[in-house]
């Protein structure tokens, strides 16, 4: 995870795996996740909840098309992706959109979301 674009293929490739642990590896443990348009999960403890909720879906995340801006130890990660999985009610669903994500390198060279918004502008209605 030695730049933004790895961390994010990575966190793609971890997530459809469904392994919860190794997807928080991925955050900073202040990290906040937009679950939803109005709802944000802060913390590992919330966060394990909101993802748990979309491992449910038994997912398959697809990356699209991916752009990053660096400032220093800062980057602002934008990438397109479609989520096709398993609804509550046995029906196949499909979400799309573009998050805009911040991450962070740590100390060890790592980068780690800091702020994931898979909804992008989407959240202001």
């Amino acid at each position: 995870m030695n730049s933004p674009a790895t961390a994010v293929r990575g966190f793609f490739e971890t997530f459809n795996q469904g392994d919860i642990e190794a997807i928080l590896a991925f955050y900073e443990p202040k990290a906040a996740f937009v679950a939803q348009p109005g709802q944000v999960a802060e913390g590992t403890v919330a966060l394990r909840v909101a993802i748990n909720g979309f491992l449910a879906l038994k997912p398959t995340l697809s990356m699209g098309r991916y752009q990053a801006i660096l400032a220093g130890d800062i980057a602002l990660s934008i990438a397109k992706w479609t989520l096709k999985g398993t609804g509550p009610d046995g029906k196949p669903i499909q979400m799309e959109g573009t998050t805009t994500d911040v991450l962070r390198r740590q100390a060890d060279g790592r980068w780690l979301f800091v702020i994931d918004n898979p909804w992008g502008v989407g959240i202001l209605g």
